[in-house]
């Protein structure tokens, strides 16, 4: 084999080895969801419960699902443009008093990242 061969090789290995270790593994995802499904609801005929529905969370504006009576921090962080994308996922898992003062979400947080990233993951699995 030549060098450049092998080196290209060598380069689409590390390239995948760390695509491996960086992606979001769904069913793990629905473990960790465990944790929030006390409160919270997804899939088919999810219902709002002492949380919101979370089918279609990731792109949608916080504090917006109908019948659901939000913190005012929570209408207001939406009225103001936040989004649940990605990243304000992160930041809100990993501790929502910070993240949002002033929520009445009674939850300490998700501080494992990839645990975070499989949670996402799995949510995205729920469209509206």
């Amino acid at each position: 084999m030549n060098r450049a061969v092998l080196l290209s090789a060598i380069a689409a290995t590390a390239l995948l080895g760390t695509s491996v270790v960086s992606a979001q593994d769904v069913e793990n995802g629905a473990e960790v969801f465990k944790r929030c499904r006390a409160c919270h609801d997804v899939g088919e005929g999810a219902k709002n419960k002492v949380g919101p529905i979370l089918n279609g969370i990731v792109g949608r504006k916080a504090g917006t699902i109908e019948g659901f009576a939000y913190s005012e921090a929570n209408k207001k962080a939406g009225a103001d443009g936040w989004m649940w994308t990605d990243e304000k996922m992160m930041e809100y898992l990993l501790n929502p008093r910070t993240a949002m003062p002033g929520n009445k979400m009674a939850f300490a947080g998700i501080r494992d990242e990839q645990d975070r990233k499989d949670l996402i993951a799995y949510l995205k699995t729920f469209p509206k």
